[in-house]
């Protein structure tokens, strides 16, 4: 039982550190400005991105990274998040 008690806390403790650290990702590599601090945009152009399914969000920032999706700014930009993709496409998943 004790076990299962510990097993259970550290993966909410971890799951928080993840949020975190996507989070920060977020902010720091640009996302909040155009997609909103906490994933609603402000401006229609630019789509809101809470609660979108983590697995759309990473292949769409891969693709620009990559260029098979082409959008001048967003291929810029997903450059500076290179290999933190999971962890902002977690935190944006979480948002609603």
């Amino acid at each position: 039982m004790n076990k299962t008690l510990l097993l259970a806390a550290l993966a909410v403790l971890t799951t928080g550190v993840a949020q975190a650290d996507g989070a920060a990702d977020y902010t720091a590599g640009g996302c909040s400005a155009c997609h909103g601090a906490l994933g609603v945009s402000a401006i229609p152009t630019y789509p809101s991105l809470a609660g979108q399914q983590a697995a759309y969000v990473v292949k769409q920032l891969k693709d620009f990274q990559s260029g098979a999706r082409k959008d001048p700014t967003m291929n810029a930009m997903a450059q500076m998040v290179v290999g933190k993709e999971q962890g902002i496409a977690d935190y944006l998943a979480g948002l609603k």
